[in-house]
């Protein structure tokens, strides 16, 4: 199955951009970053941010654009059968550095999980003086850590990007 990322969310005051590595077949569904509901993203964002949790798309587009941050997906498009990461096959990275260019305020990229990291380290080097960071993937299907050991991973780090 062709699968093909979303539109990044940003503004021009973000600050950090999360890269996940392509939408899964629920999110290509919807239409919506994130919207696999056993997907810890949203839950840990609202949480980070000590803000009643939302299921309102447009809601949690707004507390990423609140919080100074960027959403986006390392690749354009791939061919995956299901939602793993680890089926992505003839995949396109999309255009990083033309946004981080764009939206030069952004100075740090947290990786949602390994897969996001590898994508970008194929296609992309660091020519910019942009910090990188990888943390554990929200996805439900890394079940290796428990709810709250991402969410305290996660805040650790945008607490020290915090600006």
């Amino acid at each position: 199955m062709k699968a093909i990322s979303f539109e990044p969310i940003v503004n021009e005051q973000s600050r950090i951009l999360i890269l996940g590595t392509m939408p899964g077949i629920k999110s290509l569904e919807e239409n919506q970053y994130y919207a696999h509901p056993r997907n810890a993203f949203w839950q840990i964002m609202f949480r980070l941010f000590n803000t009643e949790f939302s299921n309102n798309y447009e809601d949690q587009k707004n507390l990423i654009l609140k919080n100074n941050l960027a959403l986006w997906d390392t690749l354009k498009l791939c061919f995956r059968e299901g939602s793993l990461d680890t089926n992505i096959k003839n995949e396109e990275a999309n255009e990083i550095h033309q946004l981080l260019e764009k939206y030069p305020k952004i100075h740090s990229i947290i990786f949602n999980g390994k897969a996001a990291e590898k994508f970008y380290k194929r296609y992309f080097q660091n020519k910019n003086p942009i910090k990188y960071y990888q943390l554990p993937s929200t996805s439900p299907a890394n079940a290796s850590k428990r709810f709250d050991e991402k969410l305290a991973e996660w805040k650790l780090i945008l607490d020290l990007l915090k600006y």
